[in-house]
């Protein structure tokens, strides 16, 4: 691989130029709090710190809508507030350090969305208490991007050649779609945000210590995707259609509608993607005898075009009963069609790299993905300060998977292998869960729920080959998986400030119990195990202002990873002829403990050390089949212990009035001990860069140079992944009066995002290189029409936290 080019897809960055602003002696504080009607604070609204006319700082309200600003010099200012759906706002002036605080009130709009257009450019990565928010749209270069390749090149996460999805270095990601968990994980995991445009998307939330009202799993944090809402008074809505070329062409497409008026609010929307795509793996795998001795070679090569069409539809109603109380349903239904041609080679070739014979595959795949959900909400203030929070979910998903195989060996003993696999899966998941907070004092918040879930998961492999033109039952490989799971919980949690001291303390308490049941056949008996067990984690921070630049936050966790259900299921899963994957039903859950030390200087630079423990660590191990040594099972064991200590830098600035810059470097140091209970050590030193330059050009162009580089990485005892990275460039300015903006983006300039690397098997080493369509040319346009007047708050459900521990990881 051609890493020059990826060198210089880097040195264009310059990311990392750090510079420090002395304090000055005479610097003051200053904090306005922006709200709405009757009270409501205007959560995420720009206000803009100017004198005269020159814009001195830029911040964005928290979800108190308060906003601080700090190192002001003596004398008169100004500040300008922007909201959607709101009036832009001009304050009084202010002589500081006459005042410190003041507060204001925003008016609804009356007018379309051209009169309240917002102009103050939107950072496409911001940095909250506790998580990092990606603003989807913000970023030029995600146009016709999926999910999945929005989090590839996301700071701090990576993706393996599997789906699995590290955050800050660490494995063991809980993914939600509107704070709901997607109860998947690995390739079906994969599939799906592979498979969802971003253009249905409006944030995503990298939240690498949760508290305690979240579940206890994943223990690298949360990646919690929201989809595009409109809430507003009113008819509004907007459509969007993108177009992008790579090898192959792909289109995304989404429309979203709101109407809201009276005591009601519903709204609809809906997505259609068509994507074409590609992945490439060359593979070369090399046999050892118990000598060390090579013995063979096999040079695989596959070339796999996929085509995927998604269709995805979320609609609902909100009643407002009165000012105190608020109902809702909400509905998702999601079908995804991905139908994959495989077609490879192998060789198997003597020491000398000779061949010997060659074999050549064709397989054929047929996905097919449904979901469908219902939540039912309610929100009811008690008092001024009690407010109490009702959901309850559930949730069907349907997963059918049909293979056909046909391997053809050439040689001397040549012969015509046929067989077909049907691999249909269903889950049942039922949630409810209570939150009940109670404003104590100014500065304190008493908050305590419980949650109760089941999920029924019910797995069938049925395969068969073609003998003597008859289809006959493959029962060696045929299974039939079901697994019952409870999980109850309880939690509770404080937050305080004294002086320039706050903090969140919090406790949450797990019961987790499960049956699994494997039927058998004619050569497998029956076989079933249960487990139950009770667990308490506990969470919080204790943040300090140590001046009016500075201050620190220490944070601390207990999580826990359950195992994904099928990494339990001992069924097989054919990759192609000489690699399976397999579950182990006695796979424990892992559990870690995760610290952080952060420093943040004002809104322009934090760093931060961390130190990450987990204990019986998921990791991707191999053995040899029973009935083949030649045939590898890819599955997943407990390994032992880790080790992952971690620094960041982040940087966000504005260097001139038409540049926007946030970069990061995350840097870990990782130690892997343990290996099946044997004596075994690795660790590995990874650096992962990743930075977004938003440029504006003249009054409507905005333009964006952003990439990540990642370098050497390990997420499990087995498998190392080579350098990779990216660059992407984009360009964007609005339309029809600022009613519609149009995007054009090319990704990965350089096609430099391969996966590479090197994995070490049971008597077995192997080189891979794999490739996708990811160099791609794409233009989109968005028309936004109707009005806009007051954001509403729409329930996350239930079942936000539970989603994420189905597929065949």
């Amino acid at each position: 691989m051609n890493y020059l080019k990826t060198s210089a897809c880097m040195a264009l960055l310059c990311f990392f130029c750090l510079y420090a602003h002395s304090q000055p002696n005479n610097a003051h504080r200053f904090t306005l709090i922006v709200s709405v009607e009757k009270a409501q604070p205007a959560e995420a609204a720009t206000v803009k710190l100017q004198q005269g006319s020159t814009v001195l700082q830029t911040t964005l309200t928290n979800l108190q809508g308060m906003a601080s600003f700090s190192n002001i010099k003596t004398g008169d200012y100004t500040f300008v507030i922007t909201y959607t759906g709101y009036t832009p706002l001009t304050t009084r002036a202010y002589h500081i350090p006459g005042i410190s605080k003041d507060s204001v009130t925003l008016q609804a709009a009356s007018t379309g969305l051209t009169e309240v257009s917002i102009t103050a450019k939107t950072l496409p990565v911001q940095y909250k208490q506790g998580k990092v928010v990606l603003d989807v749209n913000a970023s030029v270069t995600n146009t016709g991007s999926t999910v999945l390749e929005v989090l590839e090149r996301s700071p701090g996460v990576t993706v393996d050649r599997n789906g699995g999805i590290a955050l800050n270095g660490k494995p063991g990601v809980t993914v939600m779609i509107d704070d709901k968990l997607t109860y998947l994980s690995g390739t079906e995991l994969a599939n799906l945000l592979g498979s969802m445009s971003a253009t249905q998307v409006s944030q995503i939330e990298l939240i690498a210590n949760p508290t305690a009202k979240f579940d206890a799993s994943g223990n690298a944090g949360i990646i919690n995707i929201k989809t595009k809402k409109s809430t507003v008074k009113g008819f509004n809505g907007s459509v969007t259609g993108s177009f992008g070329q790579g090898v192959y062409s792909k289109t995304n497409n989404s429309l979203t509608l709101n109407y809201r008026v009276g005591k009601f609010n519903t709204f609809l929307n809906y997505s259609a993607n068509y994507n074409v795509n590609f992945f490439s793996i060359y593979a070369l795998r090399k046999y050892y005898d118990s000598n060390n001795q090579l013995t063979a070679l096999l040079d695989q090569f596959s070339y796999s075009p996929i085509k995927a069409l998604n269709n995805t539809l979320k609609t609902g109603l909100d009643y407002y009963l009165n000012d105190k109380t608020t109902i809702g349903i909400v509905l998702t239904g999601t079908a995804v069609n991905r139908n994959t041609s495989n077609r490879a080679n192998a060789d198997w070739q003597n020491p000398q790299g000779v061949v010997d014979s060659s074999i050549y595959t064709t397989n054929t795949s047929k996905n097919h993905f449904r979901n469908g959900a219902i939540n039912l909400n309610l929100r009811h203030k008690v008092t001024a300060n009690q407010d109490l929070a009702f959901d309850a979910d559930y949730l069907h998903y349907s997963i059918k998977a049909n293979q056909n195989f046909q391997n053809e060996l050439s040689g001397p003993n040549g012969y015509l292998e046929v067989s077909r696999g049907n691999i249909p899966t269903t889950i049942s998941i039922g949630s409810a869960k209570v939150d009940y907070t109670i404003k104590l004092k100014k500065s304190d918040v008493l908050a305590f729920g419980g949650k109760a879930s089941f999920s029924n998961t019910d797995n069938l492999a049925d395969y068969q080959n073609l003998i003597g033109g008859t289809w006959t039952d493959d029962n060696v490989k045929n299974n039939h998986f079901i697994y019952k799971e409870r999980i109850n919980a309880l939690y509770t949690s404080y937050d305080t400030k004294l002086g320039k001291v706050s903090g969140q303390f919090g406790l949450r308490y797990e019961h987790t119990g499960y049956d699994a049941s494997q039927l058998g056949n004619a050569m497998q008996k029956d076989s079933s195990f249960s487990r139950s067990y009770g667990q308490f984690f506990p969470s919080g921070y204790l943040s300090m202002e140590a001046d009016s630049a500075n201050s620190f936050t220490l944070t601390a966790s207990r999580r826990i990873d359950r195992p994904a259900f099928q990494n339990l299921n001992p069924f097989y899963l054919i990759v192609n002829k000489y690699t399976y994957i397999t579950g182990d039903p006695y796979l424990l859950p892992q559990f870690s403990w995760n610290f952080e030390l952060s420093h943040q200087y004002k809104n322009l630079l934090r760093t931060a050390v961390s130190y990450n423990r987990i204990k019986n660590y998921f990791s991707q191990i191999f053995v040899a089949a029973p009935s083949n040594d030649a045939i590898l099972l890819y599955t997943q064991g407990n390994v032992g212990t880790t080790h992952n200590l971690g620094a960041s830098l982040t940087l966000t600035t504005t260097p001139t009035s038409w540049w926007q810059l946030t970069a990061q470097a995350q840097y870990n140091h990782k130690q892997l001990k343990g290996f099946n209970g044997n004596t075994y050590t690795t660790q590995i030193d990874q650096l992962n860069l990743n930075a977004s330059n938003q440029f504006s050009i003249g009054k409507k162009y905005t333009a964006e140079l952003s990439g990540f580089y990642t370098t050497r990485a390990r997420n499990d005892v087995a498998e190392l992944l080579y350098p990779t990275g990216q660059m992407s460039v984009g360009l964007s300015r609005p339309v029809f009066g600022k009613k519609g903006t149009l995007k054009i983006s090319a990704r990965d300039v350089f096609y430099t995002n391969a996966m590479e690397g090197f994995t070490t098997f049971p008597s077995a080493t192997e080189y891979f290189l794999l490739r996708r369509d990811s160099r791609v040319y794409s233009i989109s346009f968005t028309y936004r029409f109707g009005k806009q007047y007051k954001t509403v708050k729409r329930s996350g459900g239930s079942a936000s936290d539970e989603i994420e521990r189905v597929g065949n990881g």
